[in-house]
This record gives C-alpha cells, sequence and structure tokens, in this order.
C-alpha cells in the first residue's frame, strides 16, 4: 500500500489531463509528472543515496515542485517532513534535526536560511533549491516503480505547530492519507476529473494534504503564481479554473468576504470553499454564505488525525429551514467515516450528548505516535483513543459542537465559560471585527472574564454597547468583567489566536509590558 500509486494510476489513465497550473498557466500534464516523480525518486535512491524510510524536508513556499518533490517521497519509500516556510530559523533548526533529514529541498527564499543551519545537522547530506539547475537535473536518469510500503509505513511527519512547547511529529502512515482520501469524497466533497484545488494556504499542511484526493480524482492542482494567499489574485483563479475548490483558514475567508472587488467578482466557477482550522463563527459564516452561496464545508482535525475527525458538508450549510440551523452552523459537523468520536471526562468515560469532556478519536486516519517521543504517544493515545486536548459536547444529533481548548476553559466562581460562546456574541457587535476571550487570575473570583476586542476600521465602540449585548444574551457569571481594545489579535504562523500570549503579555498593565 503506497499513496503514490494514486499518481501512478492517474499517469496512465488521464496522461493527457492537466496536472498542474501555475496561475492560469499550465505546468504538466498527468503523464508528465508521474513520469518527472519516477525520476525524481530513482535519482534520490541511486545520485543521493537514500534508503527506504529516510526522511526528506521540504522547506518551500507553494509552488510546482511541492507536488513532484511530495509523490517523489512516497514512490521512493521515503518519508516526507513538509516544514512551513512561515517558522523562525531556530524552528526550521529543531525540525530537521529531530527528524534526521537527510535531503531538505528549499525554495530560493529560503535557501540561505537552511544552509546556515546544514553545519550543524549531522544528518543532513544535501540542500537542493527547487529553483536552481541542479534541480533539472535530477530528472535526466532513469525511473524506478513505485516503492513497496506496508499500510503502516510512515509517510508523512507532521510537525505541531508548538504553541505550548517543542513540535510533536506525528507519524502519518499510508493507510492514515489513503483513509484521509477516501473520506474527503465520502464526508466533504465530491471530486470531477474536470475539477480543480487551488493552494493559497501552505501546502506543508491542510492544503497539502488534500493534493491527495484531488490526484486520485486526476483533477488539477493550481498554484497562485504568488506562491500564498492574495484575495485579489484568488478572485482573479477562480474566473480562470472551473469547479475550483481550496482549503482556507477562517482568517483567509474574512479576507476574502471583506475584499474590496468582491461583491463584484465571477465566482461562478467556484465549487467548494473548505474552511478549519480554527473558529468560524455562525455571523461570520452566514456572510460568507450570503457572497458566495452554497459553497462553505467545514473540516474538523488536527495534525494526528489529518483533516479528519468531523465535517460539515455544504448540504448541512444549506438547511437553513432546520430548526437548530444556528446550532448546526456553530457545530463542526458529524463524524468522518473512518473514524470513531467520543465526547469523554477526566477519566475517560464516554459522555451522553448535551455534557462536555475531551475529544477522544480512534480509527484508519489517526497516527501510529509521535516520532521519537514515546512519552508523548502513550499520553496521547492512551487507551487506544488520540486524545486531542479540545473540549466538545454531542446533540442528540450527533452534530459536534467545540468548546474551545481543555486549558482555554475558563472557571469562575466554579463555574465553567467556555469563551466561544461569549465570543459569538460580542461578534453580534457590528463594529467589532475580531474577539478574543481569556480567563485572568482573580483573588476572589479565580478566574475573571476578559474580552479582547478588535474594532472595525473607522468605527468606535462602546463598553456600555458590549455590556448590554451581554446582558441579553449571556447567564450573569459568562459576562465579561473587563474589555481590552488592541488593534489586533497575536496569531501564529497559522492564523490562530495565541490566546496563551493573551494572557501572559497584553493582560499585563501598560507599563509592564516589554
Amino acid at each position: 500500500m503506497n499513496v503514490a500509486n494514486l499518481l501512478t494510476r492517474a499517469g496512465r489513465s488521464s496522461a493527457e489531463r492537466p496536472a498542474i497550473a501555475v496561475g492560469a498557466d499550465q505546468y504538466a500534464t498527468y503523464g508528465t509528472l508521474a513520469n518527472r516523480v519516477a525520476s525524481l525518486a530513482h535519482a534520490l535512491g541511486r545520485r543521493v543515496g537514500l534508503a527506504p524510510g529516510a526522511r526528506v524536508a521540504l522547506l518551500m513556499k507553494n509552488c510546482p515542485a511541492y507536488v513532484e518533490v511530495l509523490f517523489a517521497c512516497w514512490h521512493g519509500g521515503f518519508i516526507a517532513v513538509p516544514v512551513n516556510a512561515k517558522l523562525a530559523p531556530p524552528e526550521f533548526d529543531f525540525i530537521l534535526g529531530h527528524a534526521g533529514a537527510r535531503v531538505c529541498f528549499v525554495t530560493t527564499d529560503l535557501a540561505e536560511v537552511v544552509a546556515k543551519l546544514k553545519p550543524g545537522l549531522d544528518n543532513l547530506a544535501a540542500i537542493v533549491c527547487v529553483d536552481d539547475a541542479e534541480y533539472a537535473t535530477l530528472f535526466s536518469g532513469d525511473t524506478m516503480p513505485a516503492a513497496s510500503r506496508e499500510p503502516g509505513d510512515t509517510a508523512w511527519l507532521f510537525y505541531t505547530s508548538g504553541t505550548t512547547g517543542r513540535p510533536k511529529g506525528a507519524m502519518l502512515s499510508h493507510r492514515n492519507l489513503l483513509a484521509m482520501t477516501l473520506s474527503y469524497f465520502a464526508d466533504v466533497d465530491q471530486i470531477a476529473a474536470d475539477d480543480c484545488i487551488l493552494h493559497p494556504a501552505p501546502m506543508s499542511h491542510g492544503s497539502g494534504m488534500y493534493i491527495l484526493p484531488h490526484v486520485a480524482a486526476a483533477a488539477k492542482q493550481v498554484i497562485p503564481a504568488s506562491g500564498g494567499f492574495d484575495p485579489g489574485e484568488i478572485f482573479d483563479l477562480i474566473s480562470v479554473h472551473r469547479g475550483a475548490a481550496f482549503f482556507a483558514a477562517p482568517t483567509m475567508v474574512h479576507r476574502l468576504v471583506d475584499f474590496g472587488g468582491a461583491g463584484a467578482a465571477d465566482t461562478g466557477n467556484l465549487k467548494t470553499i473548505v474552511y478549519g482550522g480554527g473558529p468560524m463563527y455562525v455571523e461570520d459564516c452566514k456572510r460568507a454564505m450570503a457572497l458566495f452561496g452554497n459553497k462553505l464545508a467545514q473540516i474538523y482535525g488536527q495534525g494526528e488525525s489529518p483533516m479528519t475527525i468531523t465535517a460539515l458538508s455544504k448540504a448541512r450549510h444549506a438547511e437553513t429551514d432546520h430548526p437548530r440551523y444556528d446550532a448546526r452552523l456553530a457545530s463542526v459537523g458529524v463524524p468522518h467515516s473512518v473514524v470513531e468520536v467520543a465526547v469523554a471526562d477526566a477519566e475517560d468515560n464516554p459522555l451522553p450528548p448535551g455534557e462536555t469532556g475531551e475529544i477522544l478519536v480512534r480509527g484508519d486516519a489517526v497516527m501510529a505516535g509521535y516520532w521519537r517521543n514515546p512519552k508523548a504517544t502513550n499520553e496521547t493515545l492512551r487507551g487506544g483513543w488520540l486524545h486531542t486536548g479540545d473540549m466538545g459536547v454531542f446533540d442528540g444529533d450527533g452534530f459536534l459542537t467545540l468548546k474551545d481548548r481543555s486549558k482555554d476553559l475558563i472557571i469562575s466562581g466554579g463555574s465553567n465559560i467556555y469563551p466561544r460562546e461569549v465570543e459569538e456574541v460580542l461578534l453580534r457587535h457590528s463594529a467589532v471585527a475580531e474577539v478574543s476571550v481569556v480567563g485572568l487570575r482573580d483573588r476572589e473570583w479565580g478566574e475573571i472574564v476578559v474580552a479582547f476586542v478588535v474594532g472595525k476600521e473607522g468605527e468606535k465602540i462602546e463598553t456600555g454597547d458590549l455590556d448590554a449585548l451581554c446582558t441579553r444574551e449571556l447567564a450573569r457569571f459568562k459576562r465579561p468583567k473587563q474589555y481590552r481594545f488592541i488593534d489586533a489579535l497575536p496569531k501564529n504562523n497559522y492564523g490562530k489566536v495565541l490566546k496563551t500570549e493573551l494572557r501572559l503579555h497584553f493582560a499585563k498593565p501598560e507599563d509592564e509590558r516589554s
């Protein structure tokens, strides 16, 4: 079982179909791509000396070579280690060293950074810049058949963001990636051969994982010429490429909706926006649907169960006449077909619908463990379940609603308060652009609720108006005791709000901040 066989099959059965485009221009057909991948895999084995199981790092911005290198890793039996190109050099250094990467593929913008790290990385034998002539020479030799791999063999080392410590490398097997691929068709969206996926989000993460189902359907991969996310460029690409889908963090969806030319843009070719990776509030979701129509699907997953825990399909988004429509829109949908999902108490006992606990997952999409970290593996996979660290609650119909990370739960006066519930209410104020709610230590209450609010440009927000809104919509104990108005919420490279930073830095008096 080797996920590279998805490309081998497409290269034979759909050889003339476009496989990769850069902007509006075709880069390769499936026949060409399959041949280049087989050549590159052969070169990595014979000329570079990699053995099956060797780790190959991809430290690149989005580009067509990303697809080639990723599939060449699997074709040759190697382990791909995609790394977020927006990380800092010390983070690159840790991941490359911890993974024991033998080769690192880079784009020009990162070549010098990695070259400076190489003397301290004993395992790193070669750095290959995909923009240089050296890369082209790797395609000049023989090809090879896809290596034989066992279902449980590691295919992708997915390094977590490391917001609470060192990143951990989730070992994703060929079985995991194939389960994710098949679950996309069953639970997220259908793909026709003349559809395409745009890649404005990093291919080192969710967007790159969705390469697989689109290769399985012999659909086209479209790389923005910028290599990243620009709202105007995305609207232009949608006007060119039919059946366009893409993965987006909620912050990207916000920027598309707020883009000045969004109302006049031609979005007839847009098929699906799959959003995930952070909370999409109900009001924001409705705004996006008002602009794009019924084109939104939601997924909830983690690196440890890639893109595959629950999904809220386009059909569910369209059920506006359902009596619990808003509650379902606030949920993350129902479990994927390839996993079992439970909500459990602190002793891992399953909880009934309506009770909040930690979300646990098991099934063919769940990782084997963390690379070189047995302690974290044993803790996270205890009892045969992936312990996500997320808090959630099932309703009676099987829809899961997230209640924040367990570490973000606020306990005030002995009562549990989930920040997202408060955030949802505050976002109904017309002048609020973003908000994040955290708990701060308090001698009397244990913690108090504090709301950090970002206002829309040019609009004034009165604390009294926010108080009045919360008084109408929330129980007294849930209402913020304080409001802090800031210019922007601190976020990591994936667009997730750093609540820890809000608690530790922004919560201090101004004269104590550094």
